[in-house]
């Protein structure tokens, strides 16, 4: 097989849809923009989710990109040899355009003959179908005819889960396996939410590679589906055809293709180790992180998993760093605060010094500086956080040690309850608390209790996030739409009110509030949160027009367009104008770069009410604020003539 480096693979994808009439995008940041559904771009369809329910995308019906993207629920999971909490999602899309019969051929070429995989070692899985979805054989049919033009019997088999490979190269699989949505199956989808059926790529590393021997898998039967180490999934191409509806399922207006493609994934199969801290994105840290502790990635599966744990945690804080999550106790910063801690203290179980973290960042930085500028650009920003951070919590772990040597001096035991409070508090890893607790002579009570209040705490944690980010923009609702104007009225107000150095910073929209952050070095006064208000309702009392119009980013800016202008546009943009450019420059009342929606005419919100002001951040202010006593029902923006 071809030798290509993450960097050589990402580029030939691109080029490749490219070629094929694809625009190319690049990666929408980590932290999603006006979508309070989740707290992190966990997937490269999430940034594609208005186009992929019909709205116009500005670039074409043919897109394609590498995401970034994290998820925060693997944090756990790092330490095997193919869970990352970072990584970068290949993705293309048809908007419908194009469907199976295209698509299929395309990945079959890219993998095998593009970057040159085995054909023979790549293995598919379909849509078995159920009472209201039928069988996917029009995929079956698109890979049997690319497998018997490399000269490979496409034999397609069901059930693999009971009765194993059966010399199949497709194989079915139900709802669980075979089924996209955000939501999952389809019995989990909420109405309105958009899914399909799909079908999954897998790698092949060879029989020897499985892990049978081990009681856990022993009596079960090989399949690609299976955690027994021989195959990964690489890619899955979702065909998004369906829509839940309060009454089962309806088709789109439009069939889509939307493909997501592990890239770290993709390099492990051409590099043929089930080992993917073994792609070259990961040598430089890992020879560093051998030099800096003495030991050999490798040598053991303790030390295996602390270099796992440090090469991938460390880069994805990196990464949340540079997309404007530094480390906090709340929101986005509170993930990126635990991996650096769980880092730390991983490095400090194989014998790594101090102050490390900004070095291994800077590592990174010159890893993918190339492909993302804008990490190069803010090397310095990012180590001084790091550094920040390490420090911080080396003090934390010293007071949590005096905290439990305190403890322990007054009691002869230790419930696991409270063991997971040192946990949690302080970071200490329940086997050092254990350690501690040992060789001291005490004794652990109920440690199943650690388990217990580790469960319920991210029961909470869930439930929390769960209420915190329910509904958004994403579901493009009536009410979610005014507020997603009325931010744009809000932004422009500050502007006007405490000067045009106020850039947006964030905002989340749910459908009863907006909260809207920007920068600014001081407390609004009440003075000054009236001006805004009035401003803003002065606008809505106006019933200003409201529209878009296609630009390049050049033009955006020349035309006196608000946005961040940096390397998440493409070359076309839409920009939103509030008000009506034919009626002179005073009518103008705001013009921002947005990818939409927004209702037609301002007069629709009815009125904004700003109910808090507050510091979020370091120079950044958040504004909470309703609208109310709009019309129910709404027309939204459309292009300008």
């Amino acid at each position: 097989m071809k030798r290509m480096s993450t960097d050589q693979i990402r580029q030939a994808y691109l080029d490749f849809f490219k070629e094929r009439g694809h625009a190319v995008i690049p990666s929408a940041s980590l932290l999603p923009d006006n979508d309070p559904t989740t707290l992190f771009t966990g997937s490269g369809m999430q940034p594609m989710l208005p186009y992929l329910l019909g709205e116009k995308h500005p670039l074409g019906n043919r897109i394609a990109d590498s995401q970034k993207s994290f998820r925060s629920v693997d944090i756990e999971e790092v330490g095997d040899n193919r869970h990352t909490t970072f990584f970068e999602m290949l993705g293309n899309w048809s908007l419908g355009d194009y469907f199976k019969k295209e698509q299929i051929p395309w990945m079959f070429e890219f993998l095998t003959k593009t970057i040159g995989l085995d054909p023979k070692r790549i293995y598919v899985t379909v849509f078995r179908g159920n009472d209201v979805i039928p069988r996917d054989m029009e995929s079956v049919d698109a890979w049997k005819t690319v497998s018997a033009s490399t000269g490979i019997d496409g034999k397609d088999v069901d059930f693999p889960e009971k009765n194993g490979m059966q010399d199949g190269r497709i194989f079915y699989y139900d709802e669980k396996k075979n089924w996209w949505s955000r939501a999952g199956e389809p019995a989990k989808m909420p109405a309105g939410e958009p899914g399909g059926p799909d079908s999954e790529m897998f790698w092949d590393f060879g029989a020897e590679r499985k892990l049978h021997e081990r009681s856990e898998w022993k009596d079960q039967p090989c399949h690609v589906n299976c955690d027994c180490g021989r195959f990964l999934e690489i890619g899955n191409n979702v065909f998004m055809e369906y829509k839940k509806t309060a009454n089962g399922f309806e088709k789109l207006a439009q069939q889509n293709v939307d493909f997501g493609g592990g890239l770290e994934r993709i390099a492990a199969a051409l590099n043929d180790d089930p080992d993917v801290f073994f792609i070259d994105v990961f040598t430089p840290v890992r020879e560093l992180l051998q030099s800096l502790s003495g030991k050999t990635y490798g040598s053991d599966e303790e030390t295996m998993r602390a270099f796992r744990v440090i090469m991938d945690h460390l880069r994805a804080a990196t990464f949340l760093i540079a997309d404007g999550a530094p480390p906090s106790n709340r929101d986005q910063g509170y993930f990126t605060r635990r991996l650096i801690r769980r880092a730390v203290r991983f490095a400090n179980a194989i014998g790594i010094p101090t102050n490390f973290t900004s070095t291994i960042a800077k590592a990174y930085i010159a890893e993918y500086g190339k492909a993302y500028p804008a990490l190069a650009s803010q090397a310095e920003s990012i180590a001084l956080v790091l550094d920040q951070e390490e420090v911080q919590f080396r003090q934390t772990l010293q007071k949590g040690e005096k905290e439990l040597s305190d403890f322990l001096s007054q009691h002869d035991t230790i419930d696991g309850g409270k063991i997971f409070y040192f946990y949690e508090t302080y970071g200490f890893p329940r086997e050092l608390t254990e350690e501690i607790v040992a060789r001291q002579g005490k004794h652990i009570m109920h440690p199943e209790h650690f388990e217990k209040a580790k469960a319920s705490h991210a029961d909470l944690s869930r439930t929390a996030a769960a209420g915190k980010f329910a509904g958004g923009l994403a579901d493009h609702s009536a009410e979610t739409t005014k507020l997603h104007t009325a931010t744009h009225l809000l932004n422009a107000a500050l502007r006007k009110v405490l000067g045009p150095h106020v850039q947006q910073k964030g905002s989340n929209i749910t459908a009863e509030r907006l909260r809207f952050d920007f920068n600014h070095p001081e407390k609004m006064t009440a003075e000054q949160i009236e001006e805004v208000e009035r401003l803003v309702n002065e606008a809505i009392t106006a019933d200003l027009p409201i529209a878009y119009h296609l630009t390049t980013v050049d033009g955006a800016k020349t035309e006196g367009a608000i946005g961040v202008f940096d390397e998440r546009y493409g070359s076309e943009v839409k920009v939103y104008v509030v008000g009506d450019p034919a009626s002179g420059s005073g009518q103008i009342f705001s013009k921002e770069i947005c990818g939409g929606p927004h209702v037609a005419r301002t007069g629709m919100l009815g009125r904004l009410t700003i109910q808090k002001e507050e510091s979020c951040a370091a120079g950044v202010r958040r504004i909470k604020a309703v609208v109310e006593d709009g019309p129910a029902d709404i027309e939204t923006a459309g292009e300008s003539a």
